[in-house]
């Protein structure tokens, strides 16, 4: 007997199968040299510099609202100097490539899966396939290789807007000593800090882009197909990363204890 509860175990099995074999080809065609530069600068200036507004907004404003937040909790104990740290450390090990992330997964994302998707359902890639042209050499080692480039770079700008952002915010608005709120967060911030953060970044952009690209490649039929492709490409790339950040800080966590 077929219960709904086992089909649907099958087909995440396949679709992890088939997302597998499609980083296994990835891998294959970038050992081999075969990605086009003029393709690899025109998707780093999609996903890196076309995703700056939002990035940097988002940073911004994280980084003042938690500023705001552990500023009203350090006043209580006479400790409002240290606020600026907690917005460093935590902006740079894991809200800022967190959010950064997520912001990419909802904007790059669903743009790589629709557009790919559009790509097989006009049969443009089949097209690809009767000239020659590798599909996952011309489509998809382009997008995933800007995308691990460009995010470590997104990343470490909304670490600096936020913590920015929250020094402004705390000197200004709230009236803490602007030298001891530096101080303190130079203090309490290392550069292994701010190494975890890009390293997760680095991963991120992997899972976004990858996700995206096999969500197009292997979409549904007609407009209706696309249109699931690019909203499960969202959904799959945010529980992914926000899963995979627990798994990273973990492993991370471990490695600097045994150094």
């Amino acid at each position: 007997m077929n219960f709904p509860a086992s089909k649907r175990i099958n087909e995440g099995l396949e679709e992890l199968g088939r997302l597998t074999l499609l980083a296994k080809e990835f891998l294959a065609s970038l050992c081999s040299l075969r990605v086009s530069g003029r393709d690899l600068l025109r998707q780093m200036h999609f996903i890196g510099v076309k995703s700056q507004s939002v990035v940097l907004i988002t940073g911004a404003f994280t980084g003042m609202v938690l500023c705001a937040q552990a500023y009203i909790q350090f006043h209580k104990v006479k400790m409002d100097t240290a606020t600026l740290a907690l917005v460093s450390v935590s902006m740079c090990s894991e809200l800022g490539p967190v959010l950064t992330g997520l912001m990419v997964a909802g904007r790059v994302g669903a743009a790589i899966a629709a557009e790919l998707g559009t790509m097989r359902v006009t049969e443009q890639i089949d097209a690809l396939r009767t000239l020659a042209t590798h599909p996952v050499d011309y489509l998809v080692v382009p997008r995933i290789v800007a995308a691990l480039l460009t995010m470590p770079l997104l990343t470490a700008e909304a670490m600096a807007v936020g913590i920015g952002s929250a020094y402004l915010v705390g000197a200004f608005l709230f009236g803490i000593d602007p030298t001891y709120l530096w101080e303190n967060m130079l203090k309490y911030t290392h550069s292994v800090d701010v190494v975890i953060g890009l390293t997760k970044a680095f991963f991120y952009g992997g899972i976004v882009s990858l996700i995206g690209c096999y969500k197009g490649m292997y979409c549904g039929e007609g407009a209706e197909g696309v249109g699931r492709a690019t909203t499960e490409s969202v959904v799959y790339s945010s529980i992914t990363i926000l899963i995979t950040n627990f798994f990273l800080t973990l492993s991370m966590s471990a490695l600097l204890h045994l150094l």
